[in-house]
């Protein structure tokens, strides 16, 4: 009796059990998207390099295309949209740029300009519909800080806020926008890299800051973390290493329990460097990057590969359960859990 009790404990696993695959969607364009907004099953919106932004509305079966006129240089690392018509982009390198859409992508408007030979913005990441915010590498030592309070119309310089010099050597990465992430309650983190790896961490709608170490792989400016996720305000997931080697992984993952104080290494991590991390739910996660794709379903403590293909983002609908990775030449594929 016993014995057919424990097989029918154990039936119910074997048959839930989940395989992942990756479904090509789009390839070929002129472009490497490391900027990704997913709304929902239908709705979600890339940007690139070449000044390329792209938007699906039918989960990405169809894509529609636009290069903002006067921009088209531009590569744009971060895209933030809120539905199928209002979404922001912004670009890395000097001149910075901010530019808004409220009509699909039809028309684009400038919203900042920076022009200092030094500005450099990383990503952006928003609380709610109008309140946002978007971090660059240092300018005399101290990270730019950006910050709207009106859905992105105008942006302040928050940067005096942050205290803390960044050490020497000391920046961020704009490897798939997702240094920083933010919860609706006014939290944000943002993780630095290179000589120093550190996370930067707001309570308040970044008025006031900490920093904690992350002892991921560091110490030249090809190595640290390259990605963060934090599923709430305790558990989160750093992911990174050294992009120039990126099929080495000695310590290019670690997870956290308390939102950031302290950090453990996984029982068995990531393939190799990893750009992008994300969360399904409190167990299930994902990693990508140039050497490939793992997820994970004990919460990012033990991973398994997927794919070896070169991809730059992830990221799972804010509404949904459709996930989307990009990556050069246009890539655009659909990671699907059966």
């Amino acid at each position: 009796m016993k014995r057919i009790f424990y097989i029918l404990l154990l039936s119910p696993i074997i048959s839930f059990a989940q395989t992942y695959t990756l479904k090509e969607l789009t390839t070929g364009k002129n472009t490497s998207m490391r900027g990704l907004s997913v709304l929902s099953n239908s709705v979600a919106w890339v940007s690139g390099s070449n000044g390329q932004i792209g938007k699906t509305l039918d989960g990405g079966k169809t894509w529609q295309w636009t290069q903002p006129k006067g921009y088209e240089k531009l590569d744009f690392r971060d895209i933030e949209a809120f539905d199928d018509l209002k979404a922001i982009v912004v670009n890395a390198g000097s001149p910075a740029y901010i530019l808004s859409t409220v009509d699909g992508g039809k028309s684009w408007t400038e919203v900042y300009k920076n022009t200092d030979s030094l500005i450099f913005l990383d990503g952006m990441s928003f609380w709610n519909q109008q309140q946002g915010i978007i971090f660059g590498d240092p300018i005399n030592n101290k990270m730019q800080l950006l910050k709207t309070v009106d859905g992105g119309l105008t942006w302040q310089d928050i940067s005096k806020n942050l205290n803390k010099n960044l050490a020497k050597g000391e920046a961020g990465f704009a490897a798939s926008g997702t240094t920083i992430r933010t919860l609706p309650d006014g939290k944000v983190w943002i993780a630095s890299g290179g000589t120093v790896s550190n996370i930067y961490y707001s309570a308040n709608f970044g008025k006031t800051w900490k920093s904690y170490a992350i002892p991921i792989l560091q110490g030249k400016n090809s190595t640290g973390p390259f990605s963060a996720a934090f599923y709430n305000s305790k558990l989160g997931l750093v992911v990174g290493g050294d992009y120039l080697k990126d099929k080495e992984n000695s310590n290019n993952v670690l997870m956290t329990t308390n939102g950031g104080k302290t950090w453990k290494k996984p029982l068995k991590p990531v393939l190799g460097y990893r750009s992008a991390v994300e969360y399904f739910n409190d167990k299930i996660c994902f990693a990508t990057g140039s050497s490939g794709t793992d997820y994970s379903t004990d919460g990012g403590n033990t991973w398994t590969n997927i794919s070896t293909q070169n991809f730059n983002a992830l990221q799972k609908a804010k509404n949904g359960d459709l996930i989307l990775l990009t990556g050069n030449r246009g890539n655009i594929y659909q990671l699907l859990m059966q």
